[in-house]
């Protein structure tokens, strides 16, 4: 499981195509930059995660999305097509502006997360383009926990929307971990309309939304304000950039999907707030690099900060924001800092960068209230209970040291029995140990840093926030 997540971080860097930057430190291109900075920097910025069972069409759609706002020209999406063809795979054309490598392409699913950018009248998007497959949801995971909206895609064809969402189904669980992860606001997009099995049929729209509608619910999401349903078809791009045409879908009167987007309402960061940016990624190119996305505060050229949870002192030579070079950046954007006082190996992904004033706690151990989803076959949840935490870039094995107290699902009330043992479905409080030191917040202080899933073989099997930290978390 941790492998997995390692080798996807060496996979993850040839995404951003570094040579690109190098030329632009030239001192006139600067100026100009930063009179470009400042007014690109207008509009507000927006990370937004596609999520959504293996083939229900992330990738084509995230493609779509891209061309239609003009980010690849024709000439590409030629290419692209003539490849697929080759591989006599010709739906996936659109997918290979998401998949960028070969073992992606070959299997038609995405492993790493992909990244790119477009913009819409108000907002500047970056789409992460989470992976599907079961075996690939630790990666769904970083994604995740970087983005502020997920578009959660579902296939309309007959057969496909049952496989995803009955048990076993990668649909639930993405739910699940959206929610977990923060993504507070949902695009539930219904895609292959144009599938003859479907023919942009209102029965077929209906019935996903009412089975679905009732599981987001469960899943703590308020369906009436935070989360919008659309029909659309990725591959042939309806419904997308402008509204679908009344002949082919006379029933639909909402918005398309950019519409959709660009009316999503969610709450500020802090800009003056403590600086954090968990790091999800570092590399070497002419001093240290690291990659992740501002959750709290600003930065600034020449700004000292702190890597934690190892105390390195570092200072900031250089910010990239999407491949340009930048000033000063602020919350949500997803950053590429050079530092100098660091090497690149003393980084681990889940670190975090954070202001000296007041730095990130490191702790190992924490308390937290946790919802027990599923246990695998057989298994309790006890004290004693080992699992793989996953807390915003941060994978590490933990242990259940103590139960506290249990929670009543009706008066949401701790109840006053001792608790010796959960199962599924319960709501507990709990003591938790891992083995070295991570960066964690209380969840009521910094939600992006104190909200985490337990999972078990493959399996998400609970998610939690953290509630408390030991006092002496500044001294250990």
């Amino acid at each position: 499981m941790e492998e997995d997540s390692e080798e996807v971080q060496a996979v993850s860097q040839p995404v951003h195509p570094e040579p690109k930057v190098k030329h632009k430190e030239v001192s006139a291109v600067e100026d100009a930059e930063s009179q470009q900075e400042t007014e690109g920097n207008n509009k507000r910025h927006l990370n937004v995660v596609f999520i959504g069972h293996v083939d229900a069409g992330k990738s084509t759609t995230g493609g779509q999305i891209l061309f239609l706002s003009g980010q690849v020209d024709d000439r590409t999406i030629q290419k692209y097509e003539k490849e697929a063809k080759d591989k006599s795979r010709e739906s996936w054309y659109m997918a290979y502006i998401m998949d960028t490598n070969e073992e992606e392409r070959i299997k038609g699913k995405t492993v790493e997360v992909g990244r790119a950018h477009f913009e819409t009248e108000t907002t500047r998007f970056t789409i992460l383009d989470a992976p599907g497959h079961k075996s690939y949801v630790p990666n769904m995971i970083s994604g995740a926990s970087q983005a502020d909206i997920g578009v959660l895609v579902i296939s309309a064809r007959k057969g496909e929307f049952e496989t995803g969402f009955e048990k076993g189904g990668q649909t639930r669980e993405h739910v699940m971990l959206a929610k977990t992860l923060g993504v507070t606001k949902l695009l539930l997009v219904v895609n292959k309309m144009d599938d003859h099995t479907v023919n942009w049929s209102k029965e077929r729209y209906d019935e996903i939304e009412s089975k679905m509608t009732p599981f987001l619910k469960a899943s703590g999401y308020n369906v009436k304000k935070d989360v919008q349903f659309l029909p659309i078809s990725g591959l042939m791009g309806l419904n997308m950039k402008t509204r679908v045409d009344k002949s082919l879908c006379p029933w639909w009167n909402g918005p398309c999907l950019f519409e959709a987007l660009d009316r999503i309402e969610i709450t500020p960061r802090d800009p003056n707030g403590p600086f954090r940016m968990p790091i999800i990624d570092k590399f070497k190119d002419m001093g240290t690099v690291v990659m992740g996305k501002v959750e709290s505060g600003s930065v600034r050229e020449g700004d000292s900060l702190l890597v934690m949870p190892n105390k390195a002192q570092v200072k900031v030579l250089a910010i990239y924001c999407d491949d340009n070079r930048v000033r000063h950046a602020g919350p949500g954007e997803n950053l590429r800092i050079r530092l100098s006082g660091i090497e690149e190996e003393d980084i681990l992904s889940g670190f975090v960068l954070s202001s000296v004033a007041k730095p990130v706690a490191a702790v190992t151990e924490f308390i937290a209230q946790l919802q027990i989803l599923e246990l695998l076959d057989n298994a309790i949840f006890t004290a004693g209970y080992k699992a793989v935490l996953h807390i915003h870039a941060v994978v590490e094995e933990c242990e259940i040291v103590e139960l506290l107290h249990q929670i009543d699902l009706k008066t949401k009330k701790p109840m006053k029995k001792k608790v010796l043992f959960v199962k599924n479905g319960a709501i507990v409080v709990c003591r938790i140990q891992v083995n070295n030191s991570i960066c964690t917040e209380k969840f009521a202080d910094f939600a992006q840093l104190g909200r985490f899933t337990l999972r078990t073989e493959g399996k998400t099997v609970a998610v939690g926030k953290v509630t408390e930290l030991p006092t002496v978390s500044s001294s250990a």
